[in-house]
C-alpha cells in the first residue's frame, strides 16, 4: 500500500494542547486523526508532531496534504 486511504475531504480542526502527537499518515486507523498502529499491515508510518503550547490544529483528512500533518487545501481538488 503506497497510497493512503481517504479518511475525510475537510481537515480535523481540533483544540490541542502541548505534548506529543502521532497523525495518521495511513488513513486506516480508527481513531482519526491519530495513530491506533493500523500503519504495520502498510508501508506508511505516522508523523509525529511535538506541540509546545495550547493551540487549533487543521489535521490532514484526505492524507494528500503537501503540508503533511496539517491541511493545505489539497482535499478540494481530490
Amino acid at each position: 500500500m503506497s497510497e493512503p486511504k481517504i479518511t475525510q475531504k475537510a481537515p480535523y480542526i481540533r483544540d490541542e494542547k502541548p505534548g506529543t502527537y502521532y497523525w495518521c499518515a495511513c488513513g486506516l486507523s480508527s481513531n482519526q486523526p491519530f495513530c491506533n498502529g493500523s500503519h504495520k499491515t502498510t508501508d506508511i508510518t505516522p508523523v509525529a508532531v511535538n506541540i509546545n503550547e495550547e493551540k487549533k490544529v487543521a489535521w490532514c483528512g484526505c492524507k494528500h496534504s503537501g503540508n503533511k500533518p496539517h491541511c493545505d487545501g489539497t482535499h478540494r481538488n481530490i
